[in-house]
C-alpha cells in the first residue's frame, strides 16, 4: 500500500499494547489510532474501525462478526493478538477479502505454565483453604498427588505439546487424544495416544483441554462425558468455554462426581453473571489470563505488529481467513 493506512486499535483495558515498544514499528507505515478504553458499543466499535484499513484486535471481547465486516468497506486486514481466532467470522472475512491473522504457538510455553498453575492450585485446594482461613476457619481437606498420576490431553498442538513435556518432567504418565493422531506425533511429544475420548478420560487423573473452539469441539465435554471421569479426577480448561458444557460442570462437582477444575475460559467474557460453578467450592478460575504475563503479552504486541507489518508489505502471514 502506497499510501498512509490507518491502522485502529479498538480498545485497549487493562492497557496491554498501548505504551508498548513494538507500536513504535508502524510509524514508517501510516497512522495509529489507539483506544484506551472498550467500546462503549456495537455501533462505537463500529465508527472507531471507520475509514481504518488494519485492525489490531487486543480484546478477545470485541468481536468481528458478518455485519460488523460489511459495515466497514477499507477495512483489509485484522490480526489478533492471540492464538484464537473465534472473536472474527473467518469465512465472511475471507469472502470480504480481508486477511485474518493470528499467532500459533507463540505464547505456547506461557500458557502451559499456567495451565499447569492451576494443575497444582486445585489440586492442592488453594484458592478453597485460602477462603477458610480468610473466614478463621481451620478446614483441612484431602490434597491430591501429581507425581505418578496420569495426565490426560485433549489437542495436542503447540500448548497441548508444552503442557506434555512440562507432566513428564514431573513425573507424569501423558496420555493424548486429538482428531489426528499418528504414532510418529506421539513419538515427538513422549505421550501415548488413546483411540477414544472416552478412553482418556477414563484413565486420566487430570484431563487439560487445549483444542481450538469449531463445530466438531463445541460442547465435547457434556454430562456424559464427565461422567466417564474418575471421582477424583481433575478438568481443566484452557482451550475455549463452549468446549465445556459449564451447567453439566457445576452439577457434576455439585455432586462430587469430580474433584475439582480449573478454568481460564468461559462460555461468556467477561465471566460476570450468576452462574451454579460460581458455587462450586472446588474450583479454580482465572479470566482468561493464561498469557498474561509480562512476557507473554511482550511476545503477543511483537506478533500482532509482525503480523500487521508482513501484511503491508505485501506479504500476509498466519493467515486464518481462507
Amino acid at each position: 500500500m502506497a499510501d498512509p493506512v490507518r491502522i485502529l486499535v479498538p480498545g485497549d483495558d487493562p492497557p496491554q499494547i498501548a505504551g508498548s515498544p513494538h507500536l513504535e514499528r508502524l510509524k514508517p507505515y501510516g497512522e495509529v489510532i489507539l483506544h484506551a478504553d472498550p467500546p462503549a458499543s456495537k455501533e462505537d466499535q463500529i465508527q472507531r474501525a471507520a475509514g481504518c484499513q488494519v485492525v489490531i484486535n487486543s480484546r478477545g471481547s470485541v468481536t468481528w462478526r458478518e455485519d460488523d465486516l460489511k459495515a466497514l468497506p477499507d477495512l483489509r486486514m485484522i490480526t489478533t493478538c492471540s492464538i484464537g481466532t473465534d472473536m472474527i467470522d473467518l469465512k465472511p472475512a475471507a469472502d470480504l477479502g480481508i486477511v485474518v491473522s493470528n499467532q500459533p504457538g507463540r505464547t505456547a510455553p506461557v500458557v502451559a505454565e499456567h495451565m499447569l498453575g492451576l494443575l497444582f492450585a486445585v489440586a492442592k485446594r488453594a484458592a478453597f483453604q485460602t477462603a477458610e482461613i480468610r473466614q478463621q476457619r481451620w478446614t483441612r481437606r484431602m490434597n491430591l498427588g501429581v507425581q505418578g498420576k496420569t495426565l490426560g490431553i485433549v489437542g495436542t498442538g503447540n500448548i497441548g505439546a508444552e503442557l506434555a513435556r512440562l507432566g513428564r518432567a514431573l513425573g507424569m504418565e501423558v496420555i493424548a487424544w486429538t482428531f489426528n493422531p499418528s504414532p510418529e506425533r506421539g513419538l515427538a511429544l513422549g505421550v501415548r495416544f488413546v483411540a477414544t475420548l472416552d478412553q482418556l478420560l477414563a484413565q486420566a487423573d487430570y484431563v487439560s483441554l487445549h483444542v481450538a473452539l469449531t463445530d466438531d469441539t463445541r460442547g465435547l465435554i457434556g454430562a456424559k462425558q464427565l461422567a466417564t471421569m474418575k471421582e477424583d479426577a481433575v478438568l481443566l480448561n484452557g482451550a475455549r468455554g463452549d468446549v465445556v458444557d459449564l451447567d453439566a460442570l457445576a452439577t457434576a462437582l455439585e455432586r462430587g462426581q469430580l474433584a475439582g477444575a480449573g478454568l481460564d475460559v468461559f462460555p461468556d467474557e467477561p465471566f460476570v453473571a450468576e452462574h451454579p460453578i460460581q458455587n462450586c467450592e472446588q474450583v479454580v478460575m482465572t479470566p482468561h489470563a493464561a498469557d498474561q504475563t509480562p512476557e507473554g503479552v511482550d511476545l503477543l504486541n511483537g506478533g500482532a505488529v509482525d503480523n500487521v507489518i508482513a501484511f503491508l508489505e505485501g506479504r500476509p502471514q498466519n493467515n486464518v481467513a481462507r
